[in-house]
C-alpha cells in the first residue's frame, strides 16, 4: 500500500494505527501498528471510492474502529470530537447542526415543523437524506463503517440543505464470504444520576455461496437521568408581563398558588435508544449487485434536558423579554409542574443497485424514510408572559377584588410526521481515464405534517347566553386539518400544517489530469428546482373572549375576531450551483488544493402574514412575508493534505473564506412590537474566515498523538433593517412615502454590522493521546483526551441571546484484549464540567442544556469471524 496513504482522520480521534478489539489478532496487535505507520481511510465524499488524503475538501472521518475506541454512540457524544461543528440542542435528536459558524439562532422545538428554517447541514443515512427542521437525525452509531463530515457548502453533489456541509452515516454492508458476529455489553454510572446500560449484537451470515449474504444488528441503550425536578410553588406577580402591561401591575386577590408536589422526582430525564438494522446483499454477477436495507430506531426521552439556574418563583423580564430569575437552584435542577417527554421513531427502507454497462459504472439508490415525533413539555411559565394573563384570568381591573385568575399549569404538545422519498441515478466513467466524468439525476419528495397545540387556556367554560361555548376555541370548525387532529380545550393556539418540498436536480462533475497523477482540474454543476408548498395554518383564539371590568366572564365575540389562518402557499425556486478544484500532488506525500464551492437550502414558510408597527396614521408598516427565499453560501478554500516521516506523521489543514448571502433569519421579538409569533425573513449577509488544522503523529511503536483545531472569525457585513412593505401604506397619500423605506422606529432586529454569527466559538480544539502495547498474549491500551471551545453567542441581532462561556472536558479509558475478548473501562467528562453549551428562554425560563455529568463505565466485547 502506498506510503502516502494515511489515516487522515481529520479530527481529534483515537488513532487508527493502534489496536482495538475489532482489529486485534492473537497478540492484540493491529495491522496498522505492525506496518509501523498510519492506516488508510476510504471515503465516498465525491460519490466515488477514494483515499481521504486525495479529496480536495475538508473532511472529518470517524471510522467504526474509532467510534469503538472512543466508546461513543450518539451525536451528542461524538460532537465534541468535531472541531468545526456545533449545535443548538434541546435533548436527544432535538438539535440543529451547524458547521463553520453558519448560524443566526437556535431555540426551542415548539412548532418547529411548521416555522423553523430548512436545515443548513444535510444529514444522510447511507444514500438517504434525513434532515428535519430543528431535529437532527440522531442515528445510533453501531456497526457503522464510518461517519463522514464534509465541511463547507456541498451543493453540487448533495443538493439543497448542504448549505454549510454534510453529515453522513455510512453503515457496514453484508460480507458475501464471511460468517462473523459480535456482542457488546456495558454498564456505567452517571454522577448525581441514574445508571447506564447498553447491549448490542451483530451477525453476518452468507446464505448462498458467492452470491447472497445478510447482516443484522440490534441494540438497546438506556442512559440514566441526571436532572432533578425539585419542589416549588408558582405564584402570580405584579411584575408578570401581562399584569404589568395591561392591569397596572395588579394581581387579582382570587388568584391561586400551585405547587409541583405530584411531579417532584430525581433523575427525570432517562433516555433509551432501541433499534435494529438488517441488510441483504445479492451479488448477481461480477458486474451487478443489489443491497436492500431496513432500519428502525426508537428514542424515548423522558423529562427535559435543561437545568434552570433560577426557579419559577420570582421570575421577571428585561427589556428584550428575557427572563430574569430571583431564587437560585442547585445545578441540574428544574421546577416543572407537568410531566414532559419526547418520543422519536424512524424507519428507513433503502435499495442500492450497483452495475456496469460496458465501461460505464451505474449506481441507483432509492429510499423511503418515515419519522414520527410526539413531544409534550411543561409550559407553566407562559403564565408570566405578555398574554398568559389573557388566557388564564377574567376581568380587567386595577381593583384586586374585581378579577379572578385560574391555574397557571399548562403544557404544549407536538405531533410531527416526516417522510423522505428519494430516487437518484449516477453514471460514472472509469477512474483510470485522463478525463473522467460523473452525471446524475435526483428526485425527492419531502413532507412534514405538524400539529402543535399550546394548552394554556385555564379559564373554564363560559355561558353568559346559556350556550355551552368555551370562551377561547373558535366557534367555527377548523376546516380540513392536514394532520387529522382536532383541537380541544384547553387549547388557546395551534399550528396544523403540511409542509412539502419536491426537489428535482441534474448534476455533473468532470476531472481532467493536466499532468497525470500530479495536477488535476475539476468542475461540477447542479441545476435544481424546488416546488415548495404549505397547506393549513394556525388558529389563535385571541379576541374571542371579551372582558368587562367587573364581570368574571364576558361574552364570546363573533369569530371574525379569530385568526383561522387557513391558507395554501406554493412557490418554485430554480437555480444552478457549481464548484471547482485545482489539485496538485507536489510529491506522492504532499497534496495542495484550491476549492471553490457553492451551497444552498430551500426557503421556509411563516405561519401568518399579519402586520405590525403602526405609523403615526395608525397604519401597520411591516407585514410578515409568506415565504423566505433560498439563501446561498460561496466558499473559497485553500488546503493541504500531507504525510511525513515515512507515513508516521500526518499534517492537514485548510484556510477558507465563506460569504453567506440573504441569510434566512428567524425572529421572536414581542417586546419590539413584532407580535407574539416567531417569523422568518431573508436578512443580512455574513462573512466567515477560518483555518482548520489536523495533526496525527505515530510517535513510536504504540504511541500516537492527534490534535485538531479550528479558528473562525465571523462577521455580519450589512445591516438591511426591516423595510415597510404593507400595501395599505400606498392607499394613503400621507403614508405612501414610507413604503419601501427602512423602519427605524425600533432597534434594528438584524443587529449592527460586525456582529458575530451564533453558535460559532472563535476557537475549538480537541486532542488525544493513546498508547498500545503487548504483554504476553494480551494487548493493552491507555488513552486520554481533552476538548475545549471558547465562548459563543446563541443568536444574532436585537433578540434574546445568551453568551455561552468557554468549556473544557476531559475523558480517559484503558483496556485489555485477548482474542476473541475485549474489556475496557472509561470515563467521560472526567472533571464533571457543568458549563452549558446551550442556553435559551423558549419556555419563558432560562434553560441551560448542560453536558451529561461524569460517566464511569466498563464495557465487554466478544467477536468471532470465520471465512468460507
Amino acid at each position: 500500500m502506498n506510503a502516502r496513504v494515511s489515516q487522515a482522520v481529520a479530527v481529534i480521534l483515537s488513532t487508527q494505527s493502534a489496536h482495538a478489539w475489532a482489529d486485534a489478532g492473537p497478540t492484540g496487535e493491529a495491522a496498522g501498528t505492525q506496518q509501523g505507520g498510519l492506516t488508510e481511510v476510504i471515503v465516498t465524499a465525491q460519490r466515488r471510492v477514494e483515499n481521504i488524503q486525495d479529496v480536495p475538501i475538508t473532511i472529518q472521518a470517524l471510522t467504526g474502529d474509532t467510534l469503538n475506541k472512543l466508546d461513543v454512540q450518539t451525536f451528542d457524544q461524538f460532537l465534541q470530537f468535531l472541531p468545526n461543528v456545533t449545535q443548538s440542542n434541546q435533548g436527544p435528536a432535538q438539535g440543529e447542526i451547524f458547521m463553520r459558524g453558519l448560524s443566526v439562532s437556535g431555540g426551542g422545538n415548539q412548532g418547529g415543523g411548521t416555522s423553523a428554517a430548512f436545515p443548513a447541514v444535510a444529514v444522510y443515512l447511507d444514500e438517504q437524506s434525513g434532515q428535519l427542521p430543528g431535529r437532527n437525525l440522531d442515528v445510533y452509531a453501531v456497526d457503522l463503517e464510518r461517519i463522514e463530515v464534509l465541511e463547507g457548502p456541498q451543493g453540487t453533489l448533495f443538493g439543497g440543505g448542504a448549505l454549510s456541509g454534510v453529515l453522513r452515516y455510512i453503515t457496514n454492508k453484508p460480507k458475501i464470504d464471511v460468517t462473523e458476529g459480535y456482542a457488546t455489553a456495558s454498564y456505567g454510572i452517571t454522577a448525581h444520576g441514574g445508571p447506564n446500560t447498553a447491549v448490542s449484537a451483530l451477525l453476518n451470515v452468507p446464505l448462498i455461496d458467492e452470491h447472497l449474504a445478510i447482516r443484522g444488528v440490534i441494540y438497546n441503550d438506556r442512559q440514566g437521568g441526571y436532572i432533578n425536578n425539585v419542589p416549588s410553588t408558582f405564584t402570580r406577580l405584579g411584575t408578570d408581563q401581562g399584569f404589568a402591561r395591561y392591569n397596572g401591575g395588579v394581581v387579582p386577590t382570587n388568584s391561586p398558588m400551585i405547587n409541583n408536589a405530584s411531579v417532584v422526582k430525581n433523575d427525570i430525564n432517562p433516555v433509551t435508544y432501541q433499534g435494529t438494522r438488517a441488510s441483504l446483499l445479492w451479488k448477481i454477477n461480477d458486474d451487478w449487485n443489489a443491497l436492500l436495507t431496513e432500519t428502525y430506531q426508537n428514542i424515548e426521552a423522558d423529562g427535559v434536558f435543561y437545568q434552570m439556574p433560577f426557579g419559577s418563583e420570582g421570575t421577571t423580564f428585561d427589556q428584550k423579554g428575557a427572563p430574569i430569575g430571583k431564587y437560585p437552584l442547585a445545578p441540574l435542577s428544574v421546577t416543572l409542574f407537568n410531566d414532559s417527554f419526547d418520543k422519536d421513531k424512524f424507519s428507513n427502507t433503502a435499495l442500492v443497485v450497483n452495475g456496469q454497462v460496458g465501461p460505464i459504472k451505474l449506481v441507483y439508490s432509492g429510499a423511503y424514510l418515515n419519522r414520527n415525533v410526539e413531544q409534550v413539555q411543561d409550559y407553566t411559565n407562559y403564565a408570566r408572559g405578555v398574554f398568559g394573563y389573557y388566557y388564564q384570568c377574567a376581568g380587567y381591573s386595577t381593583n384586586p377584588a374585581d378579577g379572578q385568575c385560574y391555574s397557571p399549569s399548562t403544557i404544549w404538545r407536538e405531533s410531527l410526521r416526516n417522510t423522505h422519498n428519494s430516487q437518484e441515478l449516477r453514471l460514472r466513467t472509469p477512474e483510470d481515464l485522463r478525463i473522467r466524468g460523473l452525471v446524475g439525476a435526483y428526485w425527492e419528495r419531502y413532507n412534514i405534517t405538524d400539529f402543535t397545540h399550546w394548552a394554556y387556556v385555564t379559564v373554564p367554560q363560559c355561558s353568559p347566553t346559556g350556550l355551552n361555548v368555551n370562551c377561547f376555541l373558535p366557534i367555527q370548525p377548523w376546516p380540513g386539518p392536514p394532520s387529522g387532529n382536532t383541537p380541544v380545550p384547553p387549547t388557546g393556539f395551534f399550528d396544523d400544517v403540511e409542509r412539502g418540498y419536491k426537489q428535482t436536480a441534474e448534476f455533473a462533475s468532470i476531472d481532467f489530469d493536466i499532468v497525470p497523477k500530479v495536477l488535476t482540474i475539476s468542475g461540477g454543476i447542479r441545476h435544481f428546482k424546488y416546488d415548495s408548498n404549505e397547506t393549513g395554518g394556525d388558529v389563535g383564539s385571541f379576541y374571542c373572549k371579551q372582558f368587562t371590568p367587573t364581570t368574571y366572564f364576558g361574552f364570546c365575540q363573533n369569530p371574525s375576531g379569530t385568526n383561522f389562518g387557513l391558507r395554501r402557499t406554493q412557490v418554485t425556486n430554480t437555480g444552478n450551483r457549481g464548484r471547482g478544484n485545482l489539485t496538485w500532488h507536489v510529491t506522492p506525500d504532499v497534496m495542495v488544493y484550491y476549492t471553490y464551492s457553492q451551497g444552498f437550502r430551500a426557503g421556509s414558510f411563516n405561519r401568518t402574514t399579519s402586520c405590525h408597527l403602526k405609523d403615526s396614521q395608525g397604519i401597520d408598516l411591516y407585514c410578515f412575508p409568506a415565504t423566505t427565499e433560498p439563501d446561498n453560501v460561496t466558499n473559497n478554500e485553500f488546503g493541504w493534505k500531507t504525510t511525513w516521516l515515512d507515513n508516521h506523521l500526518l499534517f492537514n489543514g485548510a484556510l477558507y473564506k465563506m460569504n453567506w448571502d440573504n441569510a434566512q433569519t428567524i425572529f421572536f421579538d414581542p417586546q419590539g412590537g413584532l407580535g407574539n409569533l416567531a417569523f422568518a425573513t431573508n436578512g443580512p449577509s455574513y462573512r466567515v474566515k477560518g483555518i482548520e488544522l489536523t495533526t496525527l503523529w505515530h510517535m513510536t511503536q504504540g504511541l500516537t498523538v492527534d490534535v485538531s483545531a479550528a479558528w473562525n472569525s465571523t462577521m455580519q457585513t450589512n445591516s438591511p433593517y426591516l423595510v415597510a412593505n404593507n400595501p395599505d401604506l400606498l392607499k394613503n397619500p400621507s403614508s405612501a412615502p414610507s413604503y419601501g423605506q427602512p423602519i427605524t422606529s425600533i432597534p434594528n432586529p438584524y443587529g449592527p454590522i460586525g456582529s458575530p454569527t451564533a453558535y460559532s466559538p472563535p476557537f475549538k480544539v480537541t486532542g488525544r493521546v493513546r498508547y498500545d502495547w503487548v504483554m504476553g498474549n494480551y494487548g493493552l491500551f491507555i488513552q486520554g483526551g481533552v476538548a475545549h471551545q471558547s465562548h459563543m453567542v446563541t443568536a444574532t441581532g436585537y433578540v434574546v441571546a445568551y453568551d455561552i462561556p468557554p468549556l473544557t472536558t476531559y475523558d480517559a479509558s484503558a483496556g485489555i484484549a485477548k482474542d476473541p475478548w475485549w474489556v475496557q473501562i472509561y470515563a467521560q467528562n472526567l472533571t464533571n464540567a457543568n458549563t452549558p453549551p446551550e442556553s435559551n428562554s423558549s419556555e419563558f425560563v432560562v434553560a441551560e442544556v448542560p453536558l451529561r455529568p461524569r460517566v464511569l463505565g466498563i464495557r465487554f466485547d466478544y467477536k468471532f469471524s470465520q471465512s468460507r
